[in-house]
């Protein structure tokens, strides 16, 4: 019996760090609120560019690049490359969190810092951004044909012209379709589904119409309307997650949205090149770089469709260089 205090005071020195480890994984995580204030103003600049978002122009169509950013742009001067001598055929908008501290890009990098909100990983937050992004550029420029969300750890694979090319001039059908991924058979689809609660998502989403993908994409001016204008699905996809290790909102929403709306005119693919092997917390592989060469450049072009990649994530800032160094002789070199 003497050794019995002993005991129970080991057990318990054992016991707090499996309690440390497990309890955030049991226990339902507070998670940050969208406000309403913030998601009055959201409807208020949806239903403004959802009215407006049908309005046609005989000007040059015009690609809006929608940076999704809680950080430096790291690789703004690659992009001013990028954007170099194409005026007129592009606009720029930056979502940008509120606690960061972001210098604006000069140079030929003009771009619009849009009313930001403060995002969350694994949390509705994302979707809202890219929705503010989509609603901004539908409003500011009715030229704006494609709209591009990338990140600040986004990369161009091309030069603006190839890209430019392969969306207006490569397609033989007249219909432009986006280019979003959407996975309908993939092992975690159950999992993601229920990550709010096992019927959270009916009678709206049912099961069979959930769907999962990038939340990366390239969208046509009706799509971006389509996005916009809902209310429906977004009632469903703002709620809270019971589960945060299978809950990526952005990642199912827009593809779920897309796919019960307009199915047929999307290609479900991408056109932003993620490395998933050895992915870290959901995060994908971040190329370091010993790794960045001409060789790099090629294989990430690659696709099984018959589309390039015209992007690729995720790279460190430190890759910045390297990749400047071959920017005139490989990457803008088509």
């Amino acid at each position: 019996m003497s050794n019995t205090p002993f005991l129970l005071t080991f057990s318990l020195l054992l016991l707090c760090p499996l309690l440390f480890f497990f309890f955030p994984r049991i226990l339902p995580q507070k998670q940050a609120q969208i406000t309403r204030s913030d998601e009055l103003h959201d409807l208020s600049l949806f239903r403004r560019a959802a009215v407006l978002g049908g309005a046609t122009t005989t000007r040059k169509p015009k690609i809006a690049f929608l940076f999704l950013t809680h950080s430096d742009l790291h690789f703004a001067p690659l992009w001013q490359l990028f954007f170099q001598h194409n005026d007129g055929l592009y606009n720029i908008y930056i979502h940008a969190d509120p606690s960061a501290k972001i210098v604006p890009p000069g140079g030929v990098f003009s771009s619009r810092f849009i009313a930001a909100r403060k995002t969350h990983r694994a949390h509705a937050s994302l979707i809202s951004a890219s929705r503010r992004l989509l609603a901004t550029a539908i409003l500011d420029d009715p030229s704006n044909a494609y709209f591009a969300v990338v990140s600040q750890n986004c990369i161009p694979l091309h030069s603006f012209k190839f890209m430019y090319e392969s969306l207006f001039r490569k397609p033989s059908s007249p219909i432009r379709r986006s280019f979003i991924e959407i996975l309908d058979n993939e092992p975690q689809l159950w999992d993601r589904y229920i990550a709010r609660g096992n019927t959270v998502m009916l009678p709206e989403v049912p099961f069979h119409r959930f769907r999962i993908g990038s939340q990366f994409f390239v969208l046509t001016r009706k799509h971006a309307v389509v996005v916009i204008r809902d209310q429906k699905l977004w009632r469903k996809f703002r709620l809270p997650c019971l589960n945060l290790y299978s809950c990526y909102p952005e990642e199912h929403y827009f593809p779920t949205l897309l796919s019960m709306e307009d199915p047929a005119s999307c290609t479900h693919f991408t056109l932003t090149r993620v490395n998933w092997t050895g992915s870290v917390d959901g995060h994908p592989h971040t190329y370091r770089p010993p790794e960045v060469s001409p060789q790099l450049i090629h294989k990430l072009r690659e696709s099984n469709s018959s589309y390039s990649f015209m992007f690729a994530r995720k790279f460190s800032p430190e890759c910045l260089q390297p990749l400047l160094d071959m920017a005139e002789n490989v990457i803008f070199r088509d």
